[in-house]
């Protein structure tokens, strides 16, 4: 690049702001860069954003044919497995050259699904939901409810142009396609239809984004009425209605408790009813409703979770199905006619389970040594057929039903991979890292066949490990663009995350925390002993919580990545858990501590927190990509983390992608999603030294 070309390093001003906690007053030189409407701060932004396409002006090549591989190997016109509800088969499709999803149905005869393909059009399609023309006239769009009443007459949706979560909510009538004049703004995901489709419930959001407050709309009334608020700030409020479509539940959740109110859904303006013994700290339940009993999942006295019963007319009569297992985490129930569905964990995989009105559970098997199933769509509740989705590092995603009764599975599709991909020119591994403590931590790692475990190829590391949020084997197109250029992926599966169990999440929280950030320095340590990767090919990879990860090893390990990739960054952990007007801190306590209020916890998190940590040692290249509009992490925090990281180490090469139009997700539209990957992807390509472009 000529030197006219080359764009001058943003230096963020330093300005005092001292914070005192239990006795400790600390400077955050960084605090300013925090208001989004503030221009000296937008205009910092837009200088980082130039020095970045700047310094990676010589990626454009790689980036360009990365894009071309992920856009070649994708079947831009398809569908999905159309599902069946009472007379209509839904499904949704997409079209070449459209960034957005199409959501539509055709009306059923018969049993038989429709002969539906992709592109070519079908008879008596209705469209429902076409995203690109909501999107016209927007940089940003994304469709955030779409529910279909029970009858099937009305939809209602919500949509966003901004990428900050806060939804217009609409009405259609789905028999004439009128949109009608009832609009409500500031709407949070979701909602629940009454039985005859005249009202519909939805959730509002506090200042601090929380869904607080649960809404009856009656439709083509002005006033809306308020059905429930929750004042705890500790816990979110969402409404759902059963399986069964019998009765609506209002879900109040913390990280540790829940509670539930019910009603029958075709008595919306009835009074919601508490569900057994309402709320007890700790206590987490999963409710869904069979006939005359609704099933309960709850981890009162069993820490992964028991499975049982309790009569409609006395909801506090609690009978057991399931007995606690230590070495099997149950994850949720769904509730059928004649039968339901477990979801649970073991081993460090995903499992689905049968269980037949006599108490027998059985497990749906699967051949690969690795991989992901979850309970697909399933709207019909006497069906005996299962919707599944499933996935692994070698397999695209696909559904298959499972017919309960045969005891077999049929699978309906495959998401194609175009061009010369053959699944069996790459390979699978479980492996188990060990932890200085002498935990087994399980790795899911993936290769090119022909790659050998000798020490010399490049690696990327990916890791989450929070929330009980498991970070379980997926396949994905774009990653190809790696693994043909010999770049081995895996995936460390750390405590904080959910994979092993509930106690592999409690390791991984609170005072326990820093197990996440030493389990994957540990993981990183196998991947070179084992072979799969070269000590100096390494580059790290995380996002929003997971972005707190990266930030704790760039702190803890720098010597052993090549280069840390943080989407999303939650790496101003202590600022932001210290202040309760941010979004969804209060919620977050039970998850991180409460460092207002317990020096400990204080002290604690200021010693992993990554924006707290920076010193003058020489980091890895760093690149954080964020985004104006994020809710969840805000943007002010990984540009505080690199303006701080630029000051402390001024030779570490650290740059910041922001995303002007855009929220937690990145950008919206598949094709622009495309772009913001490729650019990811040649980035980590660099660093690891395999950026030929193929």
């Amino acid at each position: 690049m000529s030197e006219e070309h080359v764009v001058s390093q943003p230096v963020a001003a330093r300005r005092d702001h001292p914070r005192t906690h239990h006795g400790d007053t600390v400077n955050d030189a960084y605090a300013w860069l925090k208001d989004p409407e503030d221009p000296e701060v937008l205009d910092y932004l837009r200088a980082e954003n130039a020095y970045t396409e700047s310094r990676t002006a010589h990626l454009d090549g790689l980036r360009k044919a990365v894009f071309g591989e992920i856009k070649d190997r994708t079947q831009e016109t398809d569908l999905s497995v159309p599902v069946r509800k009472r007379g209509w088969w839904y499904y949704g499709r997409t079209e070449e050259g459209k960034q957005y999803g199409i959501e539509c149905r055709v009306a059923a005869e018969g049993d038989t699904p429709p002969s539906v393909e992709p592109g070519v059009p079908v008879e008596g399609e209705q469209v429902m939901v076409d995203g690109n023309e909501l999107a016209e006239g927007h940089d940003f769009f994304s469709l955030g409810t779409c529910e279909v009443s029970p009858d099937g007459n009305l939809l209602a949706f919500g949509v966003n142009y901004t990428g900050d979560e806060r939804l217009t909510l609409q009405f259609k009538d789905l028999r004439t396609g009128e949109v009608f004049d009832d609009r409500i703004e500031g709407v949070f995901y979701g909602g629940a239809w009454s039985a005859d489709g005249s009202v519909f419930f939805y959730t509002k959001v506090d200042d601090a984004w929380r869904p607080h407050q649960v809404w009856r709309h009656v439709l083509g009334e002005d006033e809306d009425t308020l059905v429930y608020q929750e004042d705890d700030e500790r816990f979110w409020t969402g409404i759902v209605l059963t399986r069964s479509e019998r009765y609506l539940m209002i879900v109040c959740g913390s990280k540790i408790t829940s509670e539930i109110r019910y009603l029958d859904a075709a008595d919306p303006t009835g009074e919601f009813t508490v569900f057994g013994n309402g709320r007890e700290q700790g206590v987490e339940m999963h409710v869904d409703h069979q006939g005359d009993r609704f099933l309960v999942l709850h981890n009162k006295g069993a820490e992964n979770f028991t499975l049982g019963w309790a009569p409609v007319e006395d909801t506090t009569r609690f009978n057991e199905i399931l007995a606690h297992d230590p070495a099997v985490r149950l994850e949720s129930v769904d509730a059928f006619a004649g039968h339901a569905v477990v979801s649970m964990r073991r081993d460090g995989l995903s499992r689905i389970a049968v269980l037949d009105q006599a108490g027998t559970l059985t497990e749906v098997a699967f051949d690969e040594p690795i991989y992901s199933v979850g309970l697909g769509e399933n709207p019909d509740y006497d069906s005996r057929i299962l919707r599944l989705g499933y996935t692994s590092m070698v397999t695209p995603s696909s559904v298959y039903d499972y017919d309960i009764d045969a005891a077999r599975l049929h699978l309906r599709k495959r998401t194609p991979v175009l061009g010369d991909f053959d699944p069996g020119a790459y390979k699978q591994y479980r492996e188990w890292a060990t932890a200085a403590d002498g935990t087994k931590i399980p790795l899911s790692i993936v290769a090119r066949a022909d790659v050998a475990a000798d020490g010399t190829a490049p690696c990327l590391l990916y890791g989450y490990g929070s929330y009980e949020h498991s970070i379980d084997p997926y396949f994905s197109i774009a990653r190809l663009s790696l693994l043909d250029r010999g770049v081995v992926f895996a995936i460390a599966h750390v405590r904080g995350g959910g994979e092993m169990g509930r106690q592999w999440y409690e390791q991984g929280k609170l005072l326990h925390k820093k197990h996440t950030f030493t389990d994957f320095v540990d993981a990183a340590e196998h991947v070179v002993r084992s072979g799969w990767a070269a000590p100096e090919r390494i580059v790290a990879r995380g996002g929003s919580a997971g972005g707190l990860l990266m930030g704790a090893v760039a702190n803890l390990a720098p010597e052993r990545f090549a280069g840390i990739l943080a989407d999303v960054p939650f790496v101003d952990a202590l600022n932001t858990i210290l202040d309760p007007t941010m979004p969804l801190t209060v919620i977050e306590w039970e998850e991180w501590g409460n460092p207002l209020e317990s020096a400990e916890v204080y002290e604690y998190m200021k010693s992993y927190s990554p924006y707290e940590n920076v010193t003058s040692v020489r980091y890895p290249s760093i690149l954080a990509v964020t985004s104006l509009n994020d809710t969840r992490v805000g943007f002010h925090e990984p540009a505080k983390w690199i303006a701080r990281l630029r000051h402390e180490s001024p030779e570490s090469d650290v740059m910041l992608k922001t995303e002007m139009e855009a929220g937690h997700g990145g950008r919206s539209g598949r094709y622009d999603a495309w772009e913001e990957e490729a650019f990811n992807l040649a980035w980590v390509l660099d660093k690891l030294g395999a950026a030929q472009i193929a």
